[in-house]
């Protein structure tokens, strides 16, 4: 895993591992934690775990919620009631865009200014707004 840097950077790097099983599901190990990955019944997979997209979408509403969570001790103050909602709407084999919906009982006043501050260091926005490369390539067992 990405050691942080003095300024608060990761570097190296980081990897999840999928193991197909079966139909439409995989075993992933994601930083030593299993996660079983499938998609709905109604498609062919058993619905025994979320869809690729849903971790996708975890991935986003989470990274967001750590990074208002800093955002606001940064300030001296806590969000104990935090919800970060995450929602893609599907263009074909892609979406199209993201929509993020914070909530807390904390006034707008006092989320409003820790978005932009929250969004410079959330990892999983700015890669999917920075759209990176993605490089694939077959190695042998």
């Amino acid at each position: 895993m990405g050691a942080l840097s003095d300024s608060g950077e990761r570097g190296g790097t980081n990897t999840a591992s999928a193991r197909w099983t079966g139909g439409w599901r995989c075993e992933v190990d994601a930083g030593g934690f299993p996660i079983v990955v499938d998609e709905p019944a109604d498609v062919g997979g058993t619905g025994t775990g979320p869809m690729p997209t849903d971790l996708l979408l975890a991935a986003l509403s989470s990274c967001y919620a750590l990074a208002l969570a800093w955002a606001a001790r940064k300030r001296g103050f806590e969000l104990p009631d935090l919800t970060v909602d995450a929602t893609g709407t599907y263009l074909g084999q892609t979406f199209s865009g993201f929509a993020l919906t914070v909530s807390s009982s904390a006034p707008a006043e006092l989320l409003t200014p820790l978005l932009e501050p929250a969004r410079r260091v959330c990892y999983v926005s700015n890669t999917i707004a920075g759209s990176p490369p993605i490089s694939v390539e077959v190695v042998d067992l």
